[in-house]
C-alpha cells in the first residue's frame, strides 16, 4: 500500500527548495506562467534543466505548445510575484509584471534572481505531473539572496 498523498505532501514539505516561475508564450503570442518548486538543474553536457507541471495548470498546455520556457528564479523580496503566479483565478498573471524574450521568445521576467531560456528538449509523464527537460539557450544570475518554500510557506535564507 502506497503512502496517501496528503501524508506524502506533508512529509516532503519538509524539504526546502527554491522558488521559480516557469513562463512561456504560443505561437500565437499568449503569455503563460505559474509558480514552481519542483524545478532542479539537470546536466551541464548538454546544458538541460527540469520543471515538473501539474497536469490541472492553466500553463500545462501552453508550455507544451511553445515548445520552450523560461525558468525565473525568485529572490526573497518577491514572495508577491510568487503568489500572482500561483493563483488560479487570475486571468492576466503578466499585467504590470516586467519582462523581456531572449533566445526562445519565452517570457524572462525582468527582476529575477537568476533566468535560464530553454527550449523544451524531451517531455515525460510523471503521474498528475508533466517533467519537462529543457535545453537551456541562454541564462544569467544576479546578485542577491532566493526566496524560499517550506512546509506550505515562503520563508528566507539567513547566512
Amino acid at each position: 500500500m502506497s503512502i496517501e498523498a496528503s501524508e506524502l505532501r506533508r512529509v516532503m514539505g519538509h524539504f526546502v527548495t527554491g522558488v521559480a516561475v516557469v513562463a512561456a508564450r504560443t505561437r500565437e503570442g499568449r503569455l503563460c506562467g505559474l509558480t514552481a518548486n519542483a524545478v532542479t538543474s539537470l546536466s551541464l553536457d548538454p546544458p538541460l534543466v527540469l520543471v515538473c507541471v501539474d497536469l490541472s495548470a492553466d500553463s500545462h498546455a501552453c508550455i507544451r505548445e511553445a515548445g520552450a520556457f523560461s525558468l525565473n528564479v525568485l529572490a526573497s523580496d518577491q514572495e508577491r510575484l510568487a503568489r500572482r503566479f500561483s493563483s488560479w483565478d487570475l486571468e492576466d498573471k503578466f499585467a504590470g509584471v516586467a519582462h523581456h524574450s531572449r533566445v526562445t521568445g519565452a517570457p524572462v521576467l525582468d527582476d529575477a534572481l537568476a533566468w535560464a531560456d530553454c527550449r523544451v528538449w524531451a517531455v515525460y509523464p510523471g503521474g498528475d505531473h508533466t517533467i519537462y527537460v529543457g535545453q537551456v539557450e541562454a541564462g544569467d544570475a544576479r546578485e542577491g539572496t532566493p526566496l524560499l518554500y517550506y512546509r506550505g510557506g515562503y520563508g528566507r535564507f539567513v547566512p
